[in-house]
């Protein structure tokens, strides 16, 4: 370890960008939720009437849902990342402005273009959601922040069930454009409650913006999702879907390697990968496909006309006034949610979210046949997705950098969306058979009970995938201290080798004066990283990178934010001398390292005196074997390298003699 000279001069800090109003905060950021998500579904009601209203087709006029996906999508990754390069508070005003001016142009236009125009501004405003968690987590006190997710959490949904009544309500009682003012006029006022209430937070990661990977995401992501939106209208045979789709996939595989290659890219890849990280990512989808089933399914019963025999009959406002309870729901059980992700952990919470969704879903397949049951099963649902769906944020904020929890709650952001637009395009399908099928008006009840069983397998699934989560958490892993969320200040740095060449890919961890776990980082392709402190005073950081052994530096910081290199001295090598059978240096000797699962890592030849060494690619356990060609003398060896290189000395058995030796001990540099 090395410990560098204790600082007498190190200025103070800058001062905590904490707030002691967080209920305040809380409530401004959850409103911001609220709108970008009230404002997607407020003009689901006018989707029926709309091709009159502006003298279009109904494929047409389906862009104006199209548009919002699309924006969304490519907007949530993008000013996500851009908001932990470039400040939380700043992105958030600028994504307001920009569903303002939405808004205005919505709220005064009957153009069919303007108006895709419209909600493809305002679509962007859906990476309010990710960005306001994140700011949350740099604004408010660590007990505060569990409620605070939770609620922002539960906002998507709030919102998107208060907007098909709203909706309707509005464009009835008023002029159509006023499914566009009024999130203009709410727009306008959390600028200024924004301004007035959030500070800046000082968290920020260095580099530059990855325009290449931010166009590259994009395009696939519009690519993929259009296949997916418009499949059930194109047809899910037709060239444009097929095409849309493949192309999409084929474009996210080449973003992947990319994206591993820059210095600061859009997706951290590595982050990404990382078990936690990756199970959270794929329940995101999973949630996003049950949360969606339901509420489509359940409005479709509701509205489906009782002469069906299975139909309740309601028209559309009085079916989303009976399904705004079960958007009520997530709210309440933001506070429950909360409670067992402190009590029990964020892990066991999504695992008691999924298994009620998948005992209420299998459930409702017998019990859909009254007003009462589809209202009280829809609101079942939902409070196992709002457990689920609140506890996921805090999952990712526990397993990615500090510098990196706006991006990464916008990636979980957007895969929750390609869940949503799944459901959709499956639900459209499989009605659309159904009807086929029989030649009736409506889908059939089997059509909807088969959604129902799906809905139920995918949040079984997600039980499943929440297991190995869920034993790690039992096994002893600690969860991440409090201290995670107390750090503001940021600091860089640059991992390198002896020779001052950059290590990329390393972990490098910081930790407070008592060993508490303030926040890691990996390094990009040039060696640098980012991560959060708790400002100018002693941490310890520890550094570990494959193929190398691990450093760990106790320092004071001082108040410029930048560390000194970290060098790595020790690369992983197996090294020694080769000997004949009578104990004599063997020289010209081939000296081969395999991996015991299989696989040659490299080779060399001994020199003169018998001496060869080998780097060895990361900790593992390997083969080493030496061979003297000329006479077939040879040996093998078995050896396992944890934390440091090892020295194995090799003696040559004649052939009449050869073996392989099962276990080898080793000596450490």
């Amino acid at each position: 370890m090395t410990d560098s000279p204790a600082r007498t001069d190190a200025a103070p800090g800058p001062p905590s960008t904490r707030q002691s109003g967080g209920g305040v905060v809380i409530a401004v950021l959850a409103l911001c939720g609220t709108l970008v998500s009230l404002q997607q579904t407020m003009v689901l009601p006018l989707l029926p009437d709309l091709p009159d209203l502006i003298g279009t087709s109904p494929g047409n006029a389906s862009w104006i849902v199209t548009a919002t996906l699309l924006s969304g999508a490519v907007a949530t990754p993008v000013i996500s990342r851009m908001a932990d390069m470039y400040g939380k508070r700043r992105m958030i005003l600028v994504t307001l402005v920009i569903v303002a001016v939405g808004a205005a142009v919505g709220g005064v236009t009957t153009a069919l273009p303007l108006l895709i125009l419209a909600r493809l501004l305002q679509g962007v405003g859906l990476a309010l959601v990710p960005i306001g968690i994140a700011t949350m987590r740099d604004e408010l006190d660590p007990e505060q922040v569990p409620l605070a997710v939770a609620l922002m959490s539960a906002t998507l949904a709030i919102g998107a069930g208060a907007g098909l009544p709203l909706g309707g309500f509005l464009a009835e009682a008023l002029d159509w454009h006023a499914v566009f003012w009024l999130p203009g006029v709410l727009a306008v006022l959390m600028i200024l409650a924004v301004r007035t209430v959030v500070t800046e937070s000082p968290v920020r990661s260095a580099g530059t913006f990855d325009v290449r990977g931010a166009i590259l995401l994009s395009s696939a992501l519009i690519l993929l999702l259009l296949g997916i939106s418009k499949g059930a209208e194109w047809g899910w045979t037709d060239q444009r879907t097929i095409l849309s789709i493949l192309v999409g996939v084929g474009l996210l595989v080449v973003l992947v390697p990319m994206e591993l290659r820059r210095p600061n890219p859009l997706v951290d890849m590595r982050t990404a990968a990382k078990p936690a990280v990756l199970l959270a990512n794929i329940i995101s989808i999973l949630m996003g496909f049950g949360m969606f089933a339901n509420m489509l399914v359940s409005t479709q019963l509701l509205q489906t006309p009782s002469g069906t025999g299975y139909g309740i009959g309601l028209d559309a406002l009085d079916a989303g006034l009976w399904m705004a309870p079960s958007a009520i729901a997530f709210g309440a059980m933001a506070p429950v949610s909360s409670w067992f992700t402190r009590r029990f952990g964020p892990e066991t919470t999504i695992a008691i979210g999924a298994v009620i969704m998948t005992v209420s879903y299998a459930v409702r397949v017998p019990f859909s046949e009254t007003l009462a049951q589809v209202a009280i099963g829809s609101v079942v649902v939902s409070v196992g997705t709002a457990l689920a769906y609140s506890a996921l944020p805090t999952l990712i904020m526990r397993s990615v950098p500090v510098t990196e929890t706006a991006a990464a709650n916008g990636l979980n952001t957007l895969l929750r969306s390609i869940g949503t637009s799944t459901a959709s395009a499956l639900v459209a399908a499989v009605f659309a058979a159904s009807i086929v099928a029989t030649g009736a008006q409506y889908p059939t009840f089997a059509s909807m009970a088969l959604i129902f069983l799906l809905a139920s397998g995918v949040s079984a699934l997600s039980v499943l995938l929440i297991l190995p989560l869920m034993r790690r958490h039992a096994d002893g892993t600690p969860p991440l201290s409090d201290e995670l969320t107390q750090v503001d200040h940021v600091v860089h740095g640059r991992v390198e080798d002896p020779k001052g060449a950059a290590v990329p890919g390393a972990v490098v961890t910081a930790l407070g004066e008592k060993g508490s776990h303030v926040d890691w980082a990996h390094t990009d392709s040039a060696g640098n990283f980012t991560v959060a402190t708790a400002g100018p005073a002693r941490h310890l950081f520890v550094v570990s990178a494959v193929g190398w052994s691990p450093l760990a530096v106790h320092t004071e910081l001082s108040d410029q934010g930048r560390l000194p290199p970290f060098v790595l001295a020790d690369q992983l090598t197996v090294y020694g001398t080769v000997h004949d059978s009578t104990g004599r240096p063997a020289g010209d000797i081939s000296v081969v390292v395999t991996r015991r699962s299989g696989g040659s890592v490299d080779w060399m030849r001994s020199d003169a005196d018998g001496h060869y060494s080998l780097p060895l690619p990361r900790e593992g356990e390997y083969v080493i074997t030496a061979l003297q060609r000329e006479t077939g003398a040879l040996t093998t060896r078995l050896v396992a390298v944890s934390d440091g290189s090892v020295c194995l000395d090799l003696q040559l058995c004649p052939p009449a003699r050869s073996e392989q030796v099962a276990s080898a001990g080793t000596a450490r540099d």
